[in-house]
């Protein structure tokens, strides 16, 4: 199957939609949506004409950049999307001189992201009612 990756500097209706229906009606989150959200680049991953997965990217110095809000719709799970979206994401962010990412994965997948090159580190918080601890990846050349 083919899909369709698109990057935007705003967040896009099918973002809210997607990640209103994985994280606040999937999951219980009741904080999904912050002013991160208006200095970030969205991916919305598409299938034809339907909008199937999301993700954030945002950076506060322009060497390590921050990858979030990655979901992907319960019809659309087991097909690689979320690998997808990570991949454009982190493409992005070196193409924009990032050095390092690193993001706060649910405890529950971090399996997920330690697939994808993610390390672990030290830090495990509560996000609402939920365990997450923060894991990066180098993407740069270090200077």
């Amino acid at each position: 199957m083919t899909y369709t990756v698109r990057m935007y500097q705003k967040l896009e209706d099918a973002c809210v939609a997607i990640r209103t229906a994985v994280f606040v009606e999937e999951q219980g989150f009741q904080q999904e949506f912050d002013e991160i959200d208006s200095n970030a680049w969205h991916i919305l991953v598409y299938d034809g004409e339907t909008a199937a997965a999301t993700g954030r990217l945002y950076t506060d110095d322009g060497e390590c950049y921050h990858i979030g809000r990655v979901a992907v719709l319960p019809a659309y799970r087991g097909k690689q999307l979320g690998k997808l979206v990570v991949s454009a994401l982190e493409a992005q962010a070196a193409m924009c001189g990032g050095k390092e990412i690193s993001l706060s994965a649910q405890c529950r997948v971090a399996g997920f992201y330690e697939k994808l090159g993610y390390a672990r580190t030290e830090d495990l918080h509560m996000d609402e009612f939920c365990p997450h601890v923060t894991m990066v990846k180098q993407i740069g050349q270090a200077k």
